[in-house]
């Protein structure tokens, strides 16, 4: 009896899930199957993983590929390719991993979106070396897919894309091959190397007028000097982009001149360096980006005759400024007094008039006041009679 099996189901792409009938008529689906079942499905197939299969026959309903092939294998495992030695930080390189089942490589088109690769580094903390305080680095993956290094797309063989600009010294190579049916995993140590070569720029003495230099420096005891050859690329202040090439050193230590710049601003340089090591190794190397400024020089101060001009620009302007206030203050204080008089001249020709008016108004009433008494009587026209008295004594 098979302890275990794995079904490698390819499907048309998009189609849905295959549907499993067992030996005794149940189903199993992709959403619905017993805990012991792991089925992963993508859009061009299914990987479904059965503990303790019942014996007799099974049957696939959906839209499997015709003329595809129904794997059954009882064992997955990775086979993943050694990093070179010595392998060196900025490097690009190619290496290759794939699944093995039964021994033999899994061959099915979608199979790079069944299965999850991941590349880790993990520093070995060597005291001295440069990686000590990294810890796991993510680095890259493994795909199928026919782009960049990727040969052909579907062929089994995943190629990496792993970053090598990582600090140098001892680690792990761990990758991981995973999805909801299986995880595998291998880690093998190796060495990563600080770059066999370098670059820096050299900034001239006066820099307006000087040539802006690069000094390469390649290690001879790690590379063919004859065969090491530079690359750069100087982008620059508007739109500058200039190719800058060395084929072949002949020395250790050699300058390479960069055409004059005249634009004022920021530079930068990417550079590779393809080359081939004393062990006969080709390699292509990435070199870190250069930075250089082009700084405008300030002013020159001005001359003691142009000081004079300022300055007697400087007094004629606040002269100008100062007759321009002082007129202007003379028609103001001016037409306000020009106001005041004529108010004042207003007010008092207002008050003679209400004098005068009064003045009037208090005669007339006098006037009237005089016409209108009674005259007084003279003393002829008084009444001396003294009345008779009443005769008391009767």
């Amino acid at each position: 009896m098979v302890g275990s099996m794995t079904l490698l189901i390819q499907r048309e792409y998009g189609s849905a899930p295959v549907v499993i009938v067992l030996p005794d008529g149940s189903k199993w689906y992709a959403n619905r199957h017993p805990e012991t079942v792991k089925w992963v499905d993508g859009i061009t197939g299914d990987i479904i993983y059965i503990e303790s299969p019942q014996p007799g026959p099974w049957q696939l309903v959906g839209k499997v590929v015709p003329g595809s092939q129904l794997k059954r294998v009882s064992k997955l495992e990775i086979e993943v390719q050694q990093l070179p030695q010595p392998l060196f930080q900025g490097e690009e390189t190619k290496v290759v991993a794939q699944l093995m089942g039964d021994a033999e490589r899994v061959r099915m088109p979608g199979l790079d979106y069944l299965v999850e690769w991941t590349a880790h580094f993990v520093s070995k903390h060597r005291a001295g070396d440069e990686n000590f305080a990294a810890g796991d680095i993510i680095v890259g993956s493994y795909k199928d897919n026919g782009e960049k290094f990727d040969e052909r797309p579907d062929d089994g063989m995943f190629t990496s894309d792993i970053n090598l600009k990582q600090p140098w010294g001892e680690y792990d190579f761990v990758v991981q091959a995973r999805n909801n049916v299986f995880e595998r995993q291998v880690s093998f140590p190796f060495t990563l190397s600080p770059r066999p070569v370098n670059a820096e720029v050299i900034t001239p003495d006066d820099p307006l007028t000087g040539r802006w230099k690069i000094m390469l420096h390649a290690d001879s005891s790690v590379l063919q000097l004859a065969e090491t050859h530079f690359s750069f690329e100087l982008v620059g202040p508007a739109g500058l982009q200039l190719p800058l090439v060395v084929h072949g050193l002949k020395e250790s230590d050699t300058e390479l001149p960069i055409p004059p710049v005249t634009e004022f601003g920021s530079y930068r340089i990417k550079g590779t360096v393809a080359t081939t090591t004393v062990t006969g190794r080709e390699i292509l190397l990435d070199l870190p980006e250069l930075f250089f400024n082009l700084v405008q020089p300030p002013e020159p101060p001005p001359s003691e005759e142009e000081l004079a001009a300022v300055a007697a620009q400087k007094a004629a302007e606040e002269e100008a400024i100062a007759k321009q206030d002082a007129l202007f203050w003379i028609i103001t204080i001016n037409a306000v007094l020009v106001l005041l008089g004529v108010a004042g001249l207003i007010f008092w020709r207002k008050r003679q008039s209400l004098a005068q008016a009064l003045a009037a108004a208090e005669q007339r009433m006098l006037d009237e006041a005089g016409q209108n008494k009674p005259e007084a009587p003279s003393l002829d026209e008084i009444d001396l009679t003294m009345p008779d008295e009443p005769d008391n004594r009767r």
